[in-house]
């Protein structure tokens, strides 16, 4: 492959040190009186001895690597800032352009023929130039490092011959270097492996490594999504040791030594039909006071100790990843479907939390505490909804006979959470996941819109609680934490909104700090008007995006001071972490002990377990998009009801019922000079017909790739 080589950091037996001459390059580069200086110049001038060469080359080549020197035509050097240079990384390609990011954390776009051949991941040096649209646009000088050498793609045929189209980089056909490839047919998604760079992409050459399947199957396309990205495959050898291990120890009645014992309670889980890793367990009684919520959750911090080979394994992972009817968990089996889940009618380990609320939902008190349980039964939404409807059949009155007693006691706390929430007017957003139909061939047959019950809002309202528990008693005992944090929208993303409602006729409070409560007022005032959609979707876009963070930074979306996540241990690693400290603060470890065990652990934990989340959702996304694609395969040509879900100045997209969406090209629109009013409509200049966020539209399936993970629509011809 030709790239620049990493030549090893090692010292020379030299009077002048590899740091000394890099501190002596960058000083005579400074106080030369051009830009550009020789090379053989300036080694002269560094040189203090003989033998000096080696490590004036490496520190020369170190420079270049950090985007501190730059080397010009003619063998000249130059520092980086004298030349206007800019060291960034290249986030993304498309057929035409690309995008960088540089360190200060500026965006540009680059133009296709000014990308030098680079490739996601690959560090370079930009320089501006004249900008068409106002936005920092820039040239490809130099790539100082190059990212990875791998990219997934399909393999096309095209000019007699097999080549491979990149999935994430330009969709430029590339040279197939048959010879050191493994075998490969056309139609097929693959791992390729770049062997040798050119300038352009085209130049490119590449070796197959790895065919997932057809590029027609989502399920291929899914295994290539999760290559992409770097999802972890099998657990190490020495993880699923000691999964195995603790398997195999089971629970003991030693295990509960300094252990609250709630066995006697009638706890249940509440989760999916088909949950296997059940880590929450609920519990209420009515009190003098009002009610006593508890939360049980799966004691994770028992068995995956610090800095062991299963916490360096999910803090790697950072978080389980769900995809179609697929799941890559953070911890093996043995913990997540085993000795970890709360299964009914067993013992397990837990941490409780035990909240005495007021009759209006208030917390009056907590308690944490380590504790014992035995589920009575487990509990699945749809029947908890039916049980709460009163249509249930016999066989459920059978199956919770135990808890059945519980069912109308948790209905009536949820309802006063609720109202609870909307009291401290909490921005009820509207959203709707999508449901996957996946066949025995692992095929998808159906998109279905999520139902979300009372049972489901009953779990989530009594998981609120106890994470806004758990953050208050960090808060309270100032010991270090994982939070789980959601700040203000961005000034300028109000602004935005707040524009884009005048423009629709939308009221909306008048503010100086933008709050909760405002979001919610907005949409109040448009919710029951065929305004709401847009004013949702437009609501949504402008807020923040939740993270991790080792501060408490509050969470503006719930209306909350203090949040976190403690109740998913086996799935999320930031409730593996909050557990950890919970269960030493339970210990009696004092402030001195926490801070110094806990200060940089929870710093790194928040940060990795950001940047694990993203790359979930991402990964999630992009599987979901090709199984919607797999599915409407079978339905091009037919005519749906859509509503339009996003606008952008080359068309919009549009959302089936389903949830389904794909995109009406601007090209494909009733011919004519389009404005666009970002973010809310596409209006034809002289018809004044408008296409807007919100508005109903009559669309035909025209084509999908499921490679991409696309959906193109095109307007029925009785709409246009």
């Amino acid at each position: 492959m030709s790239k620049k080589k990493n030549t090893p950091k090692k010292l020379k037996n030299d009077a002048v040190t590899v740091e000394s001459y890099k501190n002596k390059i960058i000083t005579f580069l400074k106080t030369y009186k051009k830009k550009l200086m020789p090379v053989n110049e300036l080694e002269t001038k560094c040189r203090t001895h003989k033998s000096g060469h080696e490590n004036f080359a490496l520190a020369f080549d170190e420079l270049r690597t950090d985007g501190i020197v730059t080397v010009r035509k003619g063998m000249k050097a130059a520092l980086c800032s004298r030349m206007g240079l800019r060291v960034g990384e290249i986030t993304r390609l498309s057929r035409t352009f690309g995008f960088a990011v540089t360190d200060d954390g500026t965006e540009y776009f680059i133009p296709g023929k000014c990308m030098l051949g680079a490739m996601p991941g690959d560090r370079v040096l930009i320089s501006d130039i004249v900008s068409r649209s106002g936005e920092p646009e820039g040239e490809v000088e130099d790539i100082i490092k190059f990212g990875s050498s791998t990219l997934t793609g399909r393999i096309e045929y095209a000019d007699g011959g097999l080549y491979l189209v990149p999935d994430k980089a330009s969709r430029n056909h590339i040279i197939i270097v048959k010879a050191e490839s493994i075998p490969y047919n056309e139609g097929d998604k693959v791992l390729a492996e770049i062997i040798y760079r050119g300038k352009r992409h085209a130049e490119h050459r590449v070796k197959i490594i790895s065919v997932f399947g057809s590029s027609e199957l989502a399920s291929s396309c899914a295994m290539s999504i999760l290559c992409e990205h770097g999802a972890p495959d099998e657990f190490p050898d020495d993880v699923l040791k000691e999964a195995r291990k603790i398997s195999e120890g089971g629970v003991q009645e030693y295990n509960f030594n300094n252990r609250r014992d709630l066995r006697h309670l009638p706890i249940f889980t509440i989760d999916g039909a088909d949950s296997k890793d059940l880590d929450d367990a609920i519990s209420v009684e009515k009190t003098d006071s009002g009610y006593l919520l508890g939360v049980h959750i799966a004691d994770v911090s028992h068995y995956v100790k610090g800095n062991s080979a299963l916490d360096k394994e999910a803090l790697k992972r950072g978080t389980s990843i769900y995809y179609a009817d697929k799941v890559i968990p953070m911890l093996p089996k043995e913990l997540s479907n085993g000795i970890c889940s709360l299964n009914p009618n067993e013992d397990r380990l837990t941490l409780s939390c035990l909240a005495e609320l007021s009759p209006q939902g208030d917390i009056l008190s907590y308690h944490f505490c380590k504790s014992v349980i035995k589920s009575r039964v487990k509990g699945v939404y749809s029947e908890i909804n039916s049980i709460l409807d009163g249509k249930q059949p016999p066989e459920l009155n059978l199956k919770y006979n135990a808890v059945m007693n519980e069912i109308p006691l948790i209905n009536e706390l949820a309802d006063i959470l609720i109202a609870k929430r909307k009291r401290r007017q909490t921005p009820e957003i509207e959203t709707v996941e999508s449901r996957l139909i996946i066949d025995d061939n692992g095929i998808c047959t159906d998109v279905q819109p999520r139902e979300r019950g009372k049972a489901e809002r009953i779990i989530e309202e009594f998981m609120l609680t106890a994470n806004e528990a758990a953050a208050r008693l960090a808060r309270e005992k100032k010991v270090p934490f994982v939070y789980r944090v959601h700040e203000v929208p961005p000034e300028e993303k109000t602004a935005a909104l707040c524009r884009t409602l005048v423009g629709i006729g939308v009221e909306y409070p008048h503010f100086t700090e933008f709050k909760p409560a405002h979001a919610a007022q907005i949409l109040e005032n448009a919710r029951g008007t065929d305004k709401f959609e847009a004013v949702n979707m437009m609501v949504l876009r402008s807020m923040s995006k939740a993270q991790y963070s080792e501060e408490s930074l509050g969470h503006f979306g719930l209306a909350l001071d203090d949040y976190a996540h403690f109740t998913s241990p086996i799935r999320r690693y930031p409730d593996l972490a909050i557990h950890r400290i919970i269960t030493d603060i339970l210990a009696g470890y004092d402030n001195t002990w926490l801070s110094k065990r806990y200060s940089g652990f929870a710093a790194n934990a928040a940060e990795r377990s950001s940047a694990a989340e993203v790359r979930a959702v991402t990964i999630e996304r992009e599987c979901e998009d090709c199984y919607k694609a797999e599915y409407m395969k079978q339905h091009i040509g037919e005519s749906f009801s859509a509503r339009i879900s996003g606008v952008t100045e080359f068309g919009f997209y549009a959302q089936l019922p389903n949830t389904v969406e794909g995109l009406v090209h601007i090209r494909t629109l009733p011919e004519g000079e389009y404005d666009y009013s970002e973010p809310v409509s596409l209006t034809e200049k002289f018809s004044g017909v408008s296409y807007t966020l919100g508005q109903t539209v009559q669309v035909l399936c025209a084509a999908v790739n499921v490679s991409e993970g696309t959906v193109d629509f095109v307007l029925d011809n009785d709409d246009e």
